[in-house]
């Protein structure tokens, strides 16, 4: 974690963070498969920019033409992996007491969801943020944004919508190479890896208290 003076928005992820993280689900498919782990992750972390996670997020292909493309990416090295079941795996469950956690913070700091998603029902993980939703004064989605994280314009829209500056925010997520650019831009940066650890490194920031979740 990294520490800026003074607080006035958060910002969360979504999947991964809010909720479950898909990577159990990749891990699981992976096991199913009898493929090296990791290996998903791999595939949409290669050419990160232009594969089709990163077109498919940026709504550039409708969940078929995803399919076909992460196939082929599949295929070209060395692994047959339904694309279809790969979207199966974006299915997670809310965490309630990190609802409870941004219901908290919702009331003394502004709020925002920046998260790399699909377009509403498009596909089978996509649509719906449920209760948490209520509790976002912005919500910056990669279907809609045209842009995705770790794009810095992704950042700078939150910021701007947000009417804040980086260096007022905190940002957590589960991911390292999505941290970095806001950590570039002055955020203070959480990488959630146990979402306990990472609400005793927000209360510390916020000076909220989190310890009863």
């Amino acid at each position: 974690m990294t520490s800026a003076p003074s607080i006035s928005a958060v910002l969360f992820d979504f999947g991964g963070v809010i909720t479950t993280s898909p990577f159990d689900n990749f891990a699981r498919l992976e096991a199913d498969l009898g493929i090296p782990a990791d290996t998903i992750r791999g595939i949409n972390a290669t050419n990160g920019d232009t594969n089709a996670w990163a077109h498919y997020e940026r709504s550039e292909v409708d969940a078929a033409g995803f399919c076909e493309m992460f196939e082929a990416e599949a295929r070209a090295i060395g692994y047959e992996i339904d694309g279809m079941a790969v979207l199966e795996c974006i299915k997670t469950q809310v965490r309630p007491f990190m609802v409870e956690a941004l219901r908290r913070v919702s009331e003394s700091f502004k709020t925002a969801m920046l998260t790399n998603n699909f377009k509403a029902g498009d596909d089978p993980g996509s649509g719906g943020h449920g209760e948490a939703k209520q509790y976002f004064d912005v919500i910056v989605e990669s279907a809609k944004a045209g842009v995705r994280k770790p794009t810095l314009r992704f950042y700078e829209i939150a910021c701007e919508e947000l009417g804040v500056e980086p260096s007022e925010c905190v940002f957590l997520d589960d991911l390292g190479i999505n941290l970095k650019p806001a950590r570039a831009m002055g955020m203070t940066t959480i990488k959630v890896v146990d979402p306990h650890v990472a609400l005793s490194e927000l209360a510390a920031v916020t000076g909220l208290d989190f310890s009863d979740l």
